[in-house]
């Protein structure tokens, strides 16, 4: 009997070691997982923060931007403070002097313009806001839209077009073009007009490596010798003009201008203004700042 009670009392014992250890444990793995929870918080917080700073910070900068360009419309896009104004060359210059924190331009212009053995070999680009095409804009209607297209599907074919983006180093933002067969208007035919007169008149801005001057004087670039190249088939003289960008639409309806070909996103706005090219070069936009 006294050996049955001894046992029952070890049994007993043993059980309530063994739920003690449990209890343990379980209070254990309760604390971990708060402490768990409590540094996930913790760490959301901190990661609040810093979207919250960076936010602010954004908020804060100025950022210079072309009138009328597609980097005024991502600046907008974004909620960002801007300074507008004249070129994407002025831009570049807001932010090199410090009257701008930043500047959105083009990809295919910060490719020429900043870095090392640049112009301005200390700034920088950072964050692409976008993804876009150029095309070459035209007056709504006009049949010289299809004739550059025939021109481009020819030159692409021929590898003559690659050459030119290769003397500017833009050979890798190539669109490749399909085949296409000139379609000039019966009437109001804007080809037989440049042609009559004698003149293709470019609009564009001072913007490398599509359209600047060289050394002489002359404008040169993808853009420009694209340009020419169009002009010659046509057997005209390439005439080129600087424009307010933010006034293209209304340069090329009253005829001051017969095209705009100058780094010409293809956004909703122009294609409905304009009588537009296929694409012919891949872009962005991005923001440069200094480079410290």
């Amino acid at each position: 009997m006294k050996k049955k009670l001894a046992l029952m009392v070890a049994l007993s014992l043993t059980v309530g070691t063994l739920l003690t250890g449990c209890g343990k444990e379980a209070d254990k793995t309760a604390q971990t997982a708060a402490e768990t929870t409590e540094a996930a918080a913790e760490e959301g917080a901190e990661d609040a923060a810093a979207e919250t700073t960076e936010e602010t910070a954004n908020a804060d900068l100025v950022y210079a931007v072309e009138a009328g360009s597609a980097g005024e419309a991502a600046a907008n896009d974004n909620g960002f403070q801007t300074n507008v104004v004249a070129s994407q060359a002025d831009a570049l210059m807001e932010v090199a002097s410090g009257t701008s924190d930043a500047a959105i331009i083009d990809l295919l212009m910060a490719g020429a313009m900043i870095g090392e053995g640049t112009s301005y070999p200390n700034l920088t680009h950072t964050d692409e806001l976008t993804t876009e095409e150029y095309g070459v804009g035209c007056r709504k209607g006009s049949d010289l839209a299809s004739y550059i297209n025939s021109v481009f599907a020819e030159s692409y074919a021929d590898g003559s077009m690659a050459e030119t983006a290769t003397t500017y180093g833009v050979q890798e933002a190539l669109v490749e073009q399909t085949a296409s067969e000139f379609a000039a208007s019966e009437a109001d035919s804007d080809v037989a007009y440049i042609q009559e007169k004698g003149t293709l008149i470019v609009g564009i801005t001072d913007f490398a490596p599509m359209d600047y001057k060289d050394d002489n004087g002359e404008w040169i670039g993808f853009d420009a010798d694209m340009a020419r190249m169009v002009a010659e088939k046509l057997g005209v003289e390439a005439q080129f003009v600087e424009i307010d960008w933010d006034n293209k639409i209304m340069e090329l309806d009253s005829k001051n201008i017969d095209v705009v070909w100058n780094g010409m996103t293809l956004t909703d706005e122009t294609m409905e203004a304009m009588e537009c090219t296929n694409a012919y070069c891949n872009n962005a936009q991005v923001v440069v700042v200094p480079a410290n």
